[in-house]
């Protein structure tokens, strides 16, 4: 499962059954149900592993969000135990908006080109 985090949203996708390929799933709104939201999806969809975009500024230096995405790999680390991994997500959603405009899958398909990227490094 691949997450692309936002202050106010947050877009999530998931592989096809081989991991070999991301889809954009759905997006989240970013608020005190998001764990809970997000441990349903993985327990629904099987998911044995979590990509977080790391979320750094344009010099590599931390960004205003990179503490709340701290905060949710702790939270969900202990709710569902899974690994999880950071990759490199700066313009994952400039690119998501560049390909297809503003639509309401936008951080979904951020989330996607965050997982895509992680499954390509991973081969």
């Amino acid at each position: 499962m691949g997450i692309d985090y936002g202050t106010k949203r947050v877009g999530v996708a998931l592989t096809d059954e081989s991991g070999r390929m991301a889809f954009p799933h759905i997006v989240l709104n970013n608020d005190n149900k998001l764990l809970e939201s997000l441990e349903k999806i993985i327990e629904e969809r099987g998911v044995k592993e979590i990509v977080i975009g790391h979320s750094l500024d344009r010099s590599g230096q931390p960004n205003i969000v990179h503490s709340e995405v701290e905060e949710l790999i702790g939270d969900l680390t202990l709710q569902v135990g899974l690994p999880i991994h950071l990759e490199p997500e700066q313009y994952s959603t400039q690119e998501a908006l560049r390909d297809q405009g503003r639509t309401s899958q936008t951080d979904a398909s951020a989330a996607a080109i965050i997982l895509n990227s992680f499954i390509t490094k991973k081969k």
